[in-house]
């Protein structure tokens, strides 16, 4: 009994098959686009500083997208739903985008400015992250993208520090990937406007719609 109740209460965990989908294609885009690409740099790049310390925003990003959709998941069904499918929509377009358009940069820099501990995990991290399949950047698209669900969130309302650090960890994110040279202005612009872009369709075209299809079931 207990096991078909929870099968019931958290039957939105489907939602979750697409990773079948992403995960594989964005595998295969990391593996054949290396060498042969259009490579994206804003005359605006050269004036923005290389700063090590802005890797720990980075790597919160992780945590923070994965707890945002497990907040949703086990918190409001409706807003998990729609949380997911602007990720889900954004992230399926940045791969088409980087599959008809193979893209990267060549932004970071041969020798690091300085010798510490943030610049041990930046080496890190650009041993698994290739500067390839940039735009949008996924990093700045998904970090607002959870930002606005816990802006719109009915029952995060009245949590304002909840909000405010929400808010400032996605600002810090945003920069992040311009000061650690993992993207140009023009990965990161493209984020923002693609996410408003499908923020109107995801948050009030599509339940316009589903309310005109139940009024005309009845």
């Amino acid at each position: 009994m207990k096991t078909k109740v929870l099968i019931h209460k958290y039957s939105h965990a489907w939602v979750f098959l697409y990773w079948a989908l992403y995960l594989p294609w964005f595998g295969w885009l990391e593996k054949t686009v290396t060498t042969s690409y259009h490579v994206l740099q804003s005359s605006l790049d050269q004036y923005i500083p290389f700063l090590e310390g802005f890797i720990i925003p980075y790597l919160l990003w992780f945590p923070f997208v994965g707890v945002t959709i497990a907040w949703f998941f086990f918190h409001d069904r409706q807003e998990f739903y729609q949380l997911t499918a602007y990720l889900y929509v954004g992230m399926t377009l940045f791969l088409v985008i980087c599959t008809v358009f193979p893209n990267g940069l060549h932004l970071r820099p041969a020798v690091l400015p300085r010798d510490n501990l943030c610049s041990d995990l930046v080496r890190a991290i650009w041993k698994v992250d290739t500067p390839t399949n940039v735009l949008p950047s996924l990093h700045v698209y998904n970090s607002v993208v959870c930002c606005a669900a816990v802006f719109r969130s009915r029952s995060l309302q009245k949590r304002p520090l909840v909000r405010a650090g929400v808010l400032t960890l996605t600002v810090s994110i945003v920069l992040s990937t311009m000061f650690l040279k993992q993207h140009s202005v023009i990965d990161v612009v493209s984020a923002l406007a693609l996410a408003r872009v499908l923020y109107p369709i995801i948050y009030v075209r599509l339940p316009q719609r589903r309310l005109k299809l139940a009024k005309d079931s009845l």
